[in-house]
């Protein structure tokens, strides 16, 4: 078997992974190596002090050791490389997670349970959820699962197949970082530097064709003028093409003001069109998950192609 047709057979194994058991309910890796990178930013904190490299110091003795074990346990034996890549993709990957967390949401703000809405919506955003109204809560939890989309998904899915396990364990422990540490907040604003720049580097193409994919996928005018007009307003240079794409995408409006760590940011428009409501989340989950199909068919055309042309020989 060619190196195209393993390295998708992986992908699609991964993807099937995800689908089937979803996230690990207990001792999940990602919660381990938040423990880590804590112990080693204490650690750096201490001896070397909080500036930028001390930043970019306690980022590489955080994650660069789990990349060079994941290599070497690939290289311990002939068919290692199978059950690795395919562990570490699933244990990368959060699609049906981000899909149950929405639901989760959008189930309550069908029924009218404002209050129970705005607790869950809380759980996976970092605005002040307590006075949402139920746009706002449905704003929040499209949002959410737009940007999730390319961070859980199609970020991990790009990583995987340019660099197989160590690729995707490399891209979601440097997400996880930038999650941690990538605050301008006084504790992060030099500290978390490197976590947020690198993060930014290494999703600045898989954001893009995450927006390519919710464009392709929904109004494709509507979401690639978004895109081009409103996701340069925007701080985040990865955040803002994929939730603009993905508003327009949607035909949703989202964006505007919101209150982050109890002070009031008036943030940039997305998408155009009636505000979203419990339909508009639901509507994201399944752009996510039909764009996780186009992915893997384009990924299996390739890989087709590369095997029958011999060029994956090559």
């Amino acid at each position: 078997m060619s190196f195209a047709l393993i390295l998708v057979a992986k992908f699609a194994a991964g993807l099937l992974a995800d689908r089937l058991f979803g996230e690990v309910r207990r001792f999940h890796p990602l919660v381990g190596f938040g423990r880590w990178a804590r112990a080693v930013e204490d650690a750096v904190r201490r001896i070397v002090g909080e500036h930028r490299l001390a930043g970019l110091l306690a980022w590489a003795l955080a994650v660069l050791p789990w990349v060079a074990l994941a290599l070497i346990a690939r290289a311990a034996h002939p068919l290692a490389h199978w059950p690795v890549d395919i562990a570490l993709l699933y244990f990368s990957l959060g699609g049906r997670s981000l899909a149950e967390h929405a639901e989760a949401v959008a189930a309550p703000l069908a029924a009218g349970n404002l209050a129970a809405a705005r607790e869950r919506v809380g759980w996976i955003v970092s605005r002040d959820t307590r006075e949402l109204d139920p746009a706002g809560v449905a704003r929040a939890g499209t949002e959410s699962v737009l940007e999730n989309g390319n961070d859980a998904v199609f970020g991990a899915l790009f990583w995987f197949l340019l660099g197989g396990g160590a690729g995707v364990l490399l891209f979601r422990l440097a997400n996880t970082l930038d999650a941690m540490w990538g605050y301008r907040t006084p504790r992060y604003l030099r500290f978390g530097w490197a976590a947020a720049h690198i993060d930014d580097v290494l999703n600045a193409l898989p954001a893009r064709l995450t927006a390519l994919t919710y464009a392709l996928l929904g109004n494709t005018r509507r979401a690639l003028a978004c895109w081009r007009v409103q996701a340069p307003a925007w701080d985040s240079p990865n955040a803002g093409p994929v939730m603009a794409a993905g508003a327009g995408a949607l035909g949703v409006a989202l964006g505007g003001g919101a209150i982050y760590h109890g002070q009031w940011e008036e943030r940039p428009p997305l998408g155009e069109g009636p505000a979203p409501d419990a339909g508009s989340l639901r509507a994201a989950i399944a752009l996510v998950r039909r764009g996780t199909l186009l992915w893997l068919a384009v990924a299996t055309g390739l890989a087709l192609i590369l095997h029958f042309t011999g060029l994956a020989h090559a």
